[in-house]
């Protein structure tokens, strides 16, 4: 067998091919790799993806069938009286192999007229093995142009009309060439295709859309249907923060951390970096608030030195209360390191201010409640408790519970101290700098030894609230630490509620609110009668109420 010529019709097979199993047999079809190729160029070109094929029934129309269909691809035999084929494949092969033994037949008589002289020539037949080495060699143009080559190796990938098939399937049923497909020139031209002379079925003008489902445009995915062929799916819109930034994508591609999907979902956009600048109108809300609230305390302060000779300021220990309005107007300026672009200073300076100062505040409050208590709640004193009234002893509560919340402050800046951090999740399209607080356990334990300094002022104010004085200021007191502590309070579940710059704000609001809270409750009654009833800043009206109250025992 290796020594005979052999010449096959069928399609080609790459198993008869290039194995040297089978050195003698030669195949007259065409190399048709390119078929499927050629055939998913044309569905490409006009979109469909839900479309029928026409194979032939053998174990080659079976091998594309697995390769190019859904495996629950529906299937029905046609007979082959349903198209008009001018030339089968099987025919226009053996035309082929005819004309290509007759070439090499005439080579070989022509070479050995040509090899033996005239004389010694002998007449009858040939052997088939003498035919072999001149089929590897034939090449020739058939009738209708192509080339045909007997050699597997130097054998070409076959080139594709593609036919229309005009008045199909009833009627004329005429095959009119359309276009070609040509695996041998650059990909984008391998498919020419002459729209203008294509006729589609009756009464249709336009190309058919031959699709399950309609493409998913920009901005969302394709969901496959269950149970139903890969072609088919439903658009799916992309979720928060992922994009399709295609046509027809299987997943959406979430956005890296610092961008976000615009509206559309078809592209990731740049976010922009923003703090509670003094530019936005919160921010100069804010800080205009504790302006003018600082100034508002220094005038104040200004008012109680310039009066400081009057009863109502000498009352219940001027020296507390001086301390008092500076330890406020520092409570109105920490919160403006709330406001404007985190850095590290104002990260470690945020909360340590607010702790000392505030702890300054709320102790002086302290120290003016117990002064109040040992004066009027101890009936009868003795020389021991004279002397520390004299002294002036409760005022040195203010520079121990200062001295302890140093220590935690230090302890947290030690340990864990706020540091700068950004947060990308809270406001769409933003990335928000902000200061952590570092240790929450510390930044927790400064606002709770507050808030424990807080509730003993207000505990000790609320006993004294009814003791006899003219200008006793233990209501005011009581009302001031009440206010102090609501905010505080209600900030904690706001605070852990919000995020970004809304809990900057907060926080801003918070010093703000509590610090206006101890500034109105405790000076705005005495700014009145200093500004407005300046005849009750006297010692006249003092010792005639006194003489009026102790005429009228039950208005005491």
């Amino acid at each position: 067998m290796s020594k005979l010529g052999e010449l096959t019709f069928g399609s080609f097979d790459l198993v008869l091919s290039g194995s040297g199993q089978f050195p003698s047999l030669y195949q007259m079809a065409h190399r048709d790799g390119a078929l499927a190729l050629g055939m998913v160029s044309l569905m490409v070109h006009f979109g469909w993806t839900w479309v029928g094929l026409v194979i032939t029934e053998g174990q080659k129309g079976l091998q594309f069938l697995s390769n190019n269909c859904a495996p629950n691809a529906s299937l029905a035999w046609l007979p082959a009286n349903r198209f008009d084929v001018v030339m089968s494949d099987g025919s226009y092969n053996i035309y082929n192999a005819v004309y290509a033994v007759a070439h090499a037949l005439q080579e070989m008589l022509l070479q050995q007229g040509q090899l033996q002289p005239l004389g010694n020539r002998k007449e009858g037949g040939f052997s088939q093995w003498q035919l072999h080495p001149f089929l590897k060699k034939v090449q020739f143009i058939n009738s209708a142009g192509e080339q045909v080559i007997l050699d597997d190796n130097r054998k070409l990938e076959a080139e594709y009309d593609i036919v229309n098939f005009w008045n199909f399937p009833e009627g004329l049923r005429q095959r009119v060439t359309v276009g070609r497909f040509s695996p041998h020139v650059p990909p984008r031209q391998r498919l020419s295709l002459d729209e203008n002379i294509i006729e589609w079925a009756t009464e249709m003008t336009q190309t058919p859309r031959s699709a399950c489902s309609e493409s998913c445009s920009p901005g969302f995915r394709k969901a496959p249907r269950e149970g139903k062929a890969a072609c088919c799916f439903d658009c799916t819109p992309c979720p928060e923060g992922e994009i399709a930034n295609d046509t027809d994508m299987e997943q959406c591609v979430k956005c890296p951390a610092h961008q976000y999907a615009n509206n559309q979902r078809n592209r990731c956009l740049q976010k922009s970096v923003t703090f509670l600048a003094y530019e936005d109108p919160l921010g100069k809300a804010l800080a205009g608030t504790a302006l003018s609230l600082t100034v508002f305390t220094v005038l104040i302060l200004g008012l109680f030195v310039k009066h400081r000779d009057t009863p109502i300021v000498k009352a219940n220990n001027r020296g507390l209360s001086y301390t008092l309005l500076v330890s406020l107007t520092f409570c109105f300026l920490c919160s403006l390191l709330f406001i404007g672009r985190p850095n590290t200073a104002t990260c470690v300076l945020q909360w340590n201010m607010f702790g000392a100062v505030f702890t300054v505040a709320v102790s002086t409050i302290l120290a003016k409640t117990i002064t109040v208590v040992l004066a009027f709640k101890v009936t009868a004193p003795g020389r021991r408790m004279r002397q520390l009234l004299v002294s002036g002893a409760p005022n040195s509560i203010i520079p121990i519970c200062s001295l302890v919340q140093l220590t935690l402050c230090g302890i947290w800046m030690g340990t864990s101290p706020p540091f700068i951090d950004t947060d990308a999740h809270s406001e769409h399209g933003h990335i928000i700098i902000l200061c952590k607080k570092g240790s929450l356990t510390a930044f927790y334990c400064v606002l709770g030894y507050l808030g424990s300094l807080a509730l003993g002022s207000f505990t000790l104010a609320f006993l004294a609230r009814n003791l006899p004085d003219t200008f006793n200021e233990a209501k005011y007191l009581t009302f001031s630490m009440l206010v102090f502590c609501s905010v505080w309070v209600t900030f904690l579940p706001v605070y852990h509620s919000t995020r970004g710059k809304a809990m900057v704000a907060m926080e801003v609001f918070s010093i703000l609110a509590s610090s206006s809270g101890l500034l109105g409750c405790i000076f705005f009654p005495k700014c009145y009668i200093i500004l407005l009833r300046p005849d009750r800043n006297s010692l006249h009206w003092i010792r005639n109420e006194n003489a009026f109250r102790g005429n009228n025992p039950s208005s005491v």
